[in-house]
């Protein structure tokens, strides 16, 4: 097996909406040119492209196949694509090139969730027969795991509004996020509640945006990269899609995926949580301490491109490696209800 790392990054703007249409090919024109530009690279050196969205999301079929577009008729690539969010495409482009079919990649993800009525469409991802019935939506169920919590005294209130003004005050220094600004927790806690006990900065905003990452292999990534991120674990468990047949306080899935994957000792951790209070969880299930920097980019409470976000918590913690802030790095995404599906990519430098 060859080693694989992260070598180049690049993201839209977090927006509330764009004018653009939902295959995605205005937001990746531009972060297709800079990230391949950042690295000298051309579209011919790119070995393997794969892509992560959402057709049912865009409102249309195939449209991860207009999106295409953004890349060129000429000349001919060799493409895949995975529904759901893009870190499962990273996955599958990784696999790919510890294969050695490929020495370079490029992932890309994208979505427009401001096209519909998102707590409607996130529904109808639940069991057709038993629970979309009841249209329990995505802000509702993440209440009823919200107050589970409470309840069970691993977190409250107060803590939740703490991880939203930590993540605001982080993303002051990201000029490509939505929400940003020092705010005080007591100034959170007397806004009114949404779906109690959420308040709106307990919840990801609706976001439009996409991101990509350039993968290589070997000596190829030492060319392109002077510190490259070495993926050193990569792994994504699931759990039952059935609420009442797994723990929604402890997420199995991530646990399991973050001793595979090698958690231990990480300095920074991009966590992909919709919610203040799965950020807690997540901390938790992933066995990060307080010694541990956890979205210093202000995470998805900050932007929340659906079906690029987990990519970019990717994207983000490999920057730390690659200006020297960190020698060992976390990367997080979900997809599912209540953090269902867990993704965990570790990432290190080396001298």
């Amino acid at each position: 097996m060859r080693d694989v790392a992260v070598v180049g990054f690049a993201q839209t703007p977090c927006v509330r909406e764009t004018d653009g249409t939902t295959n995605g090919v205005e937001m990746l024109v531009p972060i297709f040119h800079e990230v391949l530009g950042g690295l000298g690279l051309s579209k011919t050196d790119i070995g393997f492209w794969c892509s992560g969205s959402s057709d049912y999301l865009a409102g249309r079929a195939f449209s991860f196949v207009s999106a295409v577009d953004a890349i060129g008729a000429f000349p001919p690539i060799m493409e895949s694509h995975v529904e759901m969010d893009a870190a499962w495409a990273l996955y599958e482009a990784w696999v790919k090139l510890l294969c050695g079919e490929v020495d370079t990649a490029l992932v890309y993800g994208f979505g427009k969730s401001s096209a519909g009525e998102l707590r409607r469409v996130m529904a109808m991802q639940l069991d057709p027969y038993v629970v979309t019935p009841l249209w329990p939506d995505s802000l509702g169920l993440a209440g009823i795991q919200a107050r589970m919590g409470i309840e069970a005294g691993l977190w409250d209130e107060q803590s939740m509004a703490a991880v939203a003004a930590r993540s605001r005050a982080a993303a002051v220094s990201n000029p490509l996020a939505q929400l940003s600004g020092s705010v005080e927790v007591s100034e959170l806690l007397a806004s009114p509640y949404v779906v109690s006990p959420l308040r709106r900065h307990d919840c990801a905003p609706i976001t439009d945006g996409a991101a990509t990452i350039v993968l290589a292999a070997g000596d190829r990534a030492r060319e392109l990269c002077e510190r490259p991120a070495w993926i050193t674990g990569f792994e994504h468990r699931v759990d039952s899609p059935s609420f009442g047949a797994r723990d929604v306080l402890t997420s199995p899935s991530a646990v399991a995926a973050g001793k595979a994957a090698g958690a231990d000792g990480v300095e920074v951790a991009e966590l992909h949580a919709p919610f203040t209070h799965q950020e807690i969880l997540l901390r938790q299930a992933l066995g990060l301490g307080d010694d541990v920097v956890v979205n210093p980019s202000g995470g998805v409470l900050a932007g929340n491109p659906m079906f690029a976000a987990g990519l970019a918590r990717i994207g983000e913690a490999a920057r730390r490696v690659h200006d020297g802030s960190a020698s060992k790095v976390l990367g997080h995404a979900t997809s599912g209800p209540l953090l269902q599906q867990n993704l965990v990519c570790v990432m290190e430098g080396r001298e």
